[in-house]
């Protein structure tokens, strides 16, 4: 009879989980914005039996335990469903990264953002996330450090990874795209979660902005109409 899993991590604690490596500034900022709209703007996808939406994680920078007596695989920034933090995360090291045996299975989205050719994102981490059961990998290079492609995304099919053009993920409920703009005082071409049409998730703050907007449309109309919106409040 095998020994669990958990009953052989026996010493959680010695294990190391944060390494301290630094970002640059970009890197930094394009993986906050592929955390914190999510949070901010999306429910997450509907159950398909009640209709409900189902929980996520959304993380950024943080390892993925998937072996014993293996390195964590680190990605900039994974999703995975139907899943949450305990309440008392703090409490116990086994609940502060990724730790397959704890959580039961893989995430189904990984996203690397390439600034350098040390990642090796195209050669054995492509293998090491397909071999571990990422269903969705996606490697965005914006500066082409990789070759002449800025966005190469990928499906796991019978163990490996094959090239996938469509950029919505139909079991995630949301795809990726490529956005031109600012953000945070930074222009750049950012990769952003997007929905089935394309169109990205805001931010926190572009959902304030798309809201007022909205309500300055809705109280120029019932002007229009002859009605004072701001009685309407009162």
């Amino acid at each position: 009879m095998s020994t669990p899993l958990t009953d052989i991590v026996l010493d959680i604690d010695a294990l190391v989980t944060e390494d301290d490596t630094p970002l640059d500034i970009f890197s930094e900022k394009q993986q906050r914005l592929l955390t914190e709209p999510l949070y901010s703007s999306w429910a997450g996808p509907k159950d398909e039996t009640e209709g409900t939406p189902r929980s996520f994680l959304v993380l950024a920078n943080v390892g993925m335990f998937y072996a014993l007596n293996q390195p964590p695989l680190v990605p900039d920034v994974f999703l995975s469903l139907d899943v949450q933090l305990p309440e008392d995360w703090w409490r116990h090291k086994k609940h502060r990264s990724y730790f397959f045996w704890e959580i039961g299975k893989p995430p189904e989205v990984v996203i690397e953002i390439v600034s350098n050719r040390e990642g090796n994102e195209l050669g054995s981490t492509l293998r090491d996330y397909a071999r571990i059961g990422v269903p969705y990998y996606v490697v965005y290079d914006p500066m082409k450090e990789l070759g002449d492609q800025t966005l190469r995304i990928y499906e796991a099919h019978v163990g490996k990874y094959v090239p996938r053009l469509d950029r919505y993920f139909d079991g995630v409920g949301l795809g990726v795209a490529l956005w031109d703009g600012v953000y945070e005082d930074m222009q750049a071409t950012w990769l952003r979660w997007a929905d089935d049409q394309g169109v990205v998730i805001p931010t926190g703050a572009e959902a304030k902005i798309i809201e007022a907007q909205r309500a300055e449309r809705l109280a120029a109309k019932l002007r229009e109409l002859g009605v004072d919106p701001d009685q309407l409040k009162a």
